[in-house]
């Protein structure tokens, strides 16, 4: 960042006698030359000297390296276009989108941290990538990503539940297949506003506040966005009671579904979601009409599992 503050005009030259070290026998080389540049490519600087193709395509390249940091770095680089170069991302979109998709499904990375980058880089990429880039993409991400809800590593959560979040601004065209997605993640985005990690719950307020427009349910919606303020405090218990009851009116057709995945949650390795998940229950039970009450398998219900 240093370099690229002050040393513009000799930038040029130094990224030529780099370029070879990317593809070094030496793994140290490599990973020191892709951090370097994916520094560059956060700066407008590339942009000024006509470097941003060469660096991009370069960084690029190294998605298939055999080294795990490599593969991260380059990522990290390509998300950093979005503050370095923002106007050049729509030109690029398609591809930038792919690599960043390419990274989720990266079959050598065991503790995803690979996976991270890429849903980090994805949601700073978003605000500036033409619609219908994204929209042939989204419903691939939408369910790539839903795993990582639930991970034990509170990043992967935080990460891919703001990404989920960021999605949404692009459902309108895939309205209904979208849909189908939020109902997916509701249930989890809700009992994990009880997560152990605040940045976690602060994730899912942003999410649920912004999935609400596209339930289809005003008074859902409505709960969603004055409720869910980050700097507003959340009296759970009354929170769930009345999502329960908007639920429950607009959607009585999904309480086996919702009751379902709630009790996935029984057994959750977190004290107050394994606590919030039959209070979910008992609120749906609470408020649906008993015609749809016959959904309910009581023997599974009760034997919790």
């Amino acid at each position: 960042s240093a370099m690229a503050q002050h040393a513009g005009p000799r930038l040029p030259l130094i990224v030529k006698n780099l370029i070879p070290t990317l593809s070094s026998v030496f793994e140290s080389q490599r990973i020191t030359t892709t951090a370097f540049f994916a520094e560059l490519l956060s700066s407008n600087v590339v942009n000024d000297l006509i470097l941003l193709e060469t660096v991009m395509d370069n960084v690029t390249a190294r998605q298939k390296d055999t080294c795990m940091l490599v593969r991260m770095l380059a990522l990290r680089g390509l998300g950093n276009i979005a503050s370095g170069s923002p106007e050049k991302v729509r030109k690029h979109g398609a591809k930038l989108l792919a690599s960043m998709v390419n990274g989720m499904d990266d079959k050598d990375d065991p503790h995803n941290l690979v996976a991270l980058e890429a849903m980090s880089s994805l949601s700073k990429l978003l605000d500036h990538v033409e619609e219908r880039d994204i929209q042939s993409m989204l419903l691939h991400i939408a369910i790539r990503i839903r795993p990582f809800f639930d991970s034990e590593q509170s990043d992967l959560r935080r990460s891919s539940i703001v990404l989920f979040g960021n999605l949404t601004k692009f459902s309108e065209g895939n309205c209904e297949v979208f849909f189908e997605q939020i109902l997916n993640g509701l249930v989890t985005l809700l009992l994990h506003l009880q997560d152990p990690k605040p940045e976690v719950v602060r994730a899912c307020k942003f999410a649920l506040r912004m999935c609400g427009p596209s339930m289809g349910c005003e008074g859902l919606c409505d709960m969603f966005l004055n409720h869910l303020r980050e700097d507003r405090s959340l009296h759970y218990g009354e929170f769930m009671n009345n999502v329960c009851k908007h639920l429950m009116q607009s959607y009585p057709e999904m309480l086996n579904r919702l009751i379902l995945t709630n009790l996935f949650y029984f057994k959750s390795n977190w004290a107050d979601i394994r606590a919030a998940a039959p209070m979910f229950i008992g609120f749906l039970v609470l408020h649906v009409d008993e015609d749809h009450c016959q959904q309910v398998d009581l023997d599974h219900l009760i034997s919790g599992e």
